[in-house]
């Protein structure tokens, strides 16, 4: 019984007598049949079959294996990854080893028997799946997105690998970045990464909080320690116990504070405001800022020794503006979760929307872009996002760029793609179609810029 939904089998053949003995051999596939290198390029792009059985002798010249040669070499350059059985005479065994020294999974000779080729085909056709499941568990591991961060430029998957390690060992980590990079989305990955992960996080911004507070937010207080104080209430720190502290705008933090602070990171224990008593605090430390702390040291507004009780690990987040396509990538995706939220049907951005996305600086970084998106779809009258819809103004480039040919062509390549791929919603047949080449070619160079 043929199969459900059969994988397509290509066979490259001029003769149509073989072609009709073949047609009905392979049951559980689709088979399809071209009778030259043309018709068989035309094949490979519209069904992308993951075997293919190809006749070394072709038209124009069926009698020699040059056509037949150079149509596998076209076939591995547009489809790498397809299985090729080269099929030859009994007498052209040099080119069948030349076939498989190009990249031809196996050869056949003549005379055909359907049930010994059926073997080798099925056999082809397992590899294939084995090796397309592999290379999708690698993409995935490759581009594996800590939780509630989304990154596919190389800076921010860079970042990423340093927090997938960094997040098991149990250190003081300082995380360093500008306003709405996502320092506190960084911070949660490293918990849920640790041993840590299903104690509690807790977090403490020091700049929304007035210094008069801090203090009793930080380690709590005793009863009656001052006017109001009518019970005991523990401090952050205090529950976070077992799990999680994380001091978000740790430069912003008093000074007084600071040696109180650093006591605690080196002895595990506070004291609550007017208590007497050491209570020990097992907690893992991650502090982050936006600001340069070590220009803090040297204005002597930050202790150099906290410095380093917080900074075993540092871990930097590249601004957006530095991260090549996560603009377009997270813009899409801001847009389906506000469409889903405010009731409204938009189809995408236009081409306009993703060029000025494109030039823009983001001060703001991720949370600028949030804002934009969310504003835009409240405010757009099209099923489109426009450049007028998300409010932006061109961002001015006084930066120095160094002119580098492979560097510049890269980049417009990828640029390209995610333009592309925004604009088609992810369809890929669309995409190919947009940028002018084959869904083959198109999946070879998003392999290459590590897009999905």
């Amino acid at each position: 019984m043929a199969k459900q939904n059969p994988r397509p089998l290509l066979i490259v053949e001029d003769d149509p007598g073989l072609q009709s003995q073949l047609r009905w051999c392979f049951d559980e596939y689709d088979v399809i049949f071209a009778g030259d290198r043309e018709a068989a390029i035309t094949e490979l792009r519209r069904h992308e079959p993951p075997v293919i059985t190809l006749d070394l002798g072709l038209p124009p010249d069926p009698t020699n294996a040059t056509e037949g040669l150079a149509t596998l070499e076209e076939i591995l350059r547009l489809a790498p990854h397809t299985k090729v059985i080269v099929v030859t005479g009994n007498d052209n065994r040099e080119n069948a080893l030349k076939a498989i020294s190009l990249g031809a999974y196996d050869y056949y000779q003549k005379p055909i028997d359907p049930a010994l080729l059926g073997l080798i085909i099925d056999r082809a056709k397992n590899l294939y799946d084995i090796e397309a499941e592999n290379r999708r568990l690698s993409q995935n591991n490759a581009n594996s997105q800590l939780e509630g961060v989304i990154a596919a430029s190389p800076q921010m998957v860079k970042t990423c690998r340093v927090v997938e390690k960094v997040g098991p060992a149990d250190i003081t980590a300082l995380i360093l970045g500008e306003s709405g990079t996502g320092k506190e989305l960084v911070a949660r990955s490293l918990h849920e990464l640790s041993a840590r992960r299903n104690k509690p996080f807790v977090a403490i911004n020091c700049a929304a909080i007035p210094e008069n507070l801090l203090e009793s937010e930080l380690f709590g207080f005793e009863k009656g320690a001052f006017t109001g104080a009518n019970k005991q209430v523990r401090g952050k720190i205090e529950y976070a116990e077992g799990g999680t502290f994380f001091l978000d705008e740790v430069g912003d933090l008093p000074m007084a504070l600071q040696a109180k602070m650093l006591r605690f990171l080196q002895e595990r224990v506070i004291e609550r405001i007017g208590g007497r008593q050491e209570i020990s605090v097992d907690v893992r430390v991650i502090c982050a800022t936006h600001q340069n702390l070590e220009a803090l040291i040297e204005s002597q507004r930050f202790r150099e020794d906290l410095f380093y009780r917080i900074s075993e690990v540092n871990i930097s987040i590249p601004p957006l503006r530095d991260r090549e396509g996560d603009v377009t990538l997270l813009a899409r995706i801001f847009l389906g979760r506000f469409c889903e939220q405010l009731g409204r049907a938009i189809n995408g951005f236009t081409a306009e929307a993703i060029d000025s996305m494109g030039h823009y600086g983001w001060p703001g970084n991720v949370r600028e872009l949030e804002n934009k998106v969310k504003r835009a779809v409240i405010m757009a009258d099209g099923n489109k996002i426009t450049a007028e819809d998300l409010d932006l103004k061109a961002a001015s480039d006084t930066g120095e760029h160094y002119l580098n040919l492979r560097e510049v062509r890269d980049n417009a390549e990828r640029g390209a793609l995610q333009n592309a791929i925004a604009l088609t919603h992810g369809q890929v047949s669309k995409a190919a179609d947009l940028l002018g080449v084959s869904r083959p070619t198109l999946y070879d160079l998003m392999n290459k810029h590590g897009l999905r």
